[in-house]
């Protein structure tokens, strides 16, 4: 629902203010779960990129209500720089108690907002990301700068962040284990586009991009031709004429966070085929625990923080070959293991770390 928000005195009263580069509709991942879970003790506002808009609307301020929590503010102006004067304008003279950042591209907003504390928690690197600039690494310097803390979303981003601030901690991204479990169960209807889907599924889910490493995708599903390879989720900054096209590969687009699961228990194996390149350097992916909740094998390439973290229960591959063995011979007693990582983490935990350090840095 949206709503017409400049005249409302309410715009005035939240606790939290969040630039993210990432849409709240678009792949249900960190921010949403951190978010949701913050706005019981915070009322938030989500600010996102500028996106088209018509002229006449200009410097309006509308406002998306997701709850009476969360609202999303996605701002009439044309320029990253123009957002801190709008906000300022629209949101008055408010003294937010948090500025939480996930973007480096926003924090110009600093120079006209003001937050007690700020917040970066980075979740990816994002300066290594096709089509990032110099100034991007510019604008996290000054973000490091203003930061009181920062949290990192694996390991090795804290590595690479911990040498830039003196308070910085890792919490890597949980899960929903009560959420991706109940794909073990197979009670529910089968989607109807997987159901000309020939088995066994190989499946993946979250964005296609140039993390993805499509050669070795076109090259196991070439090698492994009794086998169904679904891609589930958005295509972003790679073109559509760069997929791998075969009659075993199978693309169904963008699902909800609540329709993954009946997705994912029909995989009979998960996968994470991932290029090693710099914009997977620092990358922990959140589905590795999503698909261990779902009671899955795993195949993944070796990304750094799944392979110290995961080596003895993920099947860790470096070519097509090697991932046809890998589904020829699968790992086996692999779910006790997934039972004891999944004990130590939960989103809810997570959260609760994270607020509890940013009281100590108010107080």
């Amino acid at each position: 629902m949206k709503t017409e928000a400049s005249s409302r005195g309410g715009a005035s009263t939240y606790d939290m203010i969040v630039f993210c580069h990432l849409r709240w509709d678009f792949v249900y991942q960190r921010p949403q779960h951190i978010l949701s879970r913050l706005s019981k003790e915070y009322k938030i506002l989500v600010v996102e990129e500028p996106v088209h808009f018509e002229s006449m609307k200009k410097s309006t301020f509308e406002i998306r209500e997701i709850n009476s929590q969360i609202h999303v503010c996605q701002p009439h102006v044309s320029d990253m720089e123009e957002i801190g004067p709008y906000l300022k304008k629209h949101l008055k003279n408010t003294v937010f108690s948090v500025g939480w950042f996930y973007s480096a591209a926003f924090v110009s907003v600093l120079d006209t907002l003001e937050c007690e504390t700020v917040v970066y928690d980075c979740m990816d690197e994002l300066t290594l990301f096709k089509g990032a600039s110099q100034k991007l690494v510019d604008q996290e310097n000054l973000l490091l700068s203003a930061a009181d803390v920062v949290y990192t979303g694996g390991k090795s981003l804290y590595e690479s962040k911990k040498l830039k601030h003196h308070n910085v901690f890792c919490f890597p991204s949980s899960v929903d284990i009560a959420h991706f479990s109940g794909a073990k169960d197979k009670v529910s209807t089968m989607p109807e586009d997987l159901k000309g889907i020939s088995t066994p599924i190989v499946g993946y889910y979250g964005v296609i991009d140039e993390r993805i490493d499509l050669r070795l995708l076109k090259n196991a599903a070439a090698k492994s031709p009794n086998y169904s390879f679904v891609m589930i989720g958005p295509i972003c900054k790679i073109e559509e004429s760069d997929l791998p096209r075969a009659k075993n590969i199978h693309y169904l687009g963008m699902k909800s966070y609540e329709e993954l699961p009946n997705y994912l228990q029909y995989f009979d194996v998960a996968m994470m085929p991932f290029a090693l390149n710099d914009s997977t350097k620092f990358i922990s992916p959140t589905k590795t625990l999503e698909y261990m909740a779902a009671g899955k094998p795993i195949i993944s390439t070796r990304i750094k923080d799944v392979e110290r973290d995961y080596s003895d229960c993920v099947m860790l591959v470096n070519s097509s070959d090697e991932f046809t063995l890998a589904l020829k011979f699968p790992m086996q007693n692999f779910e006790e293991k997934y039972k004891s990582i999944l004990e130590k983490t939960s989103w809810n935990a997570t959260v609760e770390k994270m607020n509890s350090m940013i009281k100590k840095v108010i107080a």
